[in-house]
């Protein structure tokens, strides 16, 4: 029997998505259309829906890179939830004490130390002892959490919140932005196009850079070609955690302006579904962060159709499976 044709393929895994999500919909009591377009024009209905989805679209696209970083080295760095937690209650306590642009400019570099710190025993580990950089990352996750959670409910809480929150940052201490009509953007989200823009070319022009995509293609390879594969490794989980340590800090002087238990959203773990969306492009990134942030962004909007939260849930994660699909070929170019 021939193979069936890419084409097919792609449209057979369409097909079994939207009769998923419809079957779940129906099953569900909701109106189907409404649901799936609400989901994906909500960012658009107000200046304020927009403004809180460019707010995703900022730590999506740094942690984004910091995924791809790690992954370029054939590494998976699925500790940048707890980086960017890390970096995001240091960068605000810093800013806290700083204040004005000294406190933004040294929140942000505080949250990059520590989320490189964060990574440093995940990449001891994993490139001079042999160990798994998953498990590694998914402990020091645990430990993130945790010690975030007591520290903003203890001695960085602000005594007159009655809640686990810091001090708030005021407008003098926060970094601004552009006005662009009703919205105004954060220079931060400038700053995330640079730096992804940056990344890609660096990744492309330079020495290191090609010595991580050799590292992450093939180790052997590399290490016969005198690339010390050991230091390669070390440095990419080490630069991975900076900059979702980077990424909190900038997300608390940018966008919070506190931190506060549930400061991430699970801005870490989705930074995953954004890096493998952008396959082998760097520049992929940024329409791979954006989808995400119009997605979740719809998601929270769907709720109030009295949709239950895990039939959002299942529409993002089929969406992101076909999206995935069609971004790297897999149905097209798998054998028969």
């Amino acid at each position: 029997m021939r193979p069936l044709s890419p084409s097919v393929r792609l449209g057979i895994l369409a097909l079994t998505c939207i009769v998923i999500v419809l079957i779940a919909l129906i099953t569900s009591g909701a109106n189907p259309a409404q649901v799936l377009t609400t989901l994906l024009t909500d960012s658009f209905r107000s200046p304020t829906a927009f403004a809180d989805t460019l707010k995703r679209f900022c730590p999506y696209m740094i942690l984004g890179v910091a995924v791809f970083w790690a992954l370029r080295a054939g590494l998976f760095n699925i500790g940048v939830e707890g980086q960017f937690l890390m970096g995001g209650m240091t960068g605000t306590v810093v800013a806290l004490q700083v204040g004005g642009i000294g406190g933004v400019l040294l929140g942000a570099v505080a949250g990059m130390v520590v989320g490189a710190a964060w990574a440093l025993p995940a990449a001891w580990i994993r490139a001079y002892r042999g160990g798994h950089e998953v498990i590694s990352t998914i402990m020091l996750n645990m430990i993130a959490f945790q010690l975030s959670n007591h520290l903003v409910a203890g001695p960085i809480m602000d005594p007159d919140a009655g809640f686990p929150t810091t001090r708030t940052l005021g407008p003098q201490d926060m970094l601004g932005g552009v006005p662009v009509g009703p919205i105004t953007v954060n220079w931060a989200l400038i700053l995330a196009f640079g730096f992804v823009v940056a990344f890609g070319w660096w990744l492309r022009k330079t020495v290191a850079g090609y010595e991580l995509s050799v590292v992450g293609a093939n180790p052997t390879a590399g290490s016969f070609a005198g690339i010390d594969v050991k230091r390669t490794t070390f440095a990419a989980l080490l630069a991975s955690g900076a900059i979702a340590g980077f990424g909190g800090g900038l997300q608390a002087v940018a966008f919070e302006g506190r931190f506060y238990m549930g400061f991430s959203t699970g801005y870490g773990f989705d930074a995953l579904g954004v890096a493998i969306l952008a396959g082998g492009n760097p520049i992929g990134i940024i329409p791979s962060a954006f989808a995400y942030s119009l997605l979740q962004q719809g998601s929270l909007a769907v709720q109030t159709l009295h949709v239950p939260p895990g039939i959002a849930t299942l529409i993002l994660s089929l969406l992101v499976v076909l999206f995935s699909a069609i971004r790297y070929g897999k149905v097209g170019h798998a054998n028969g």
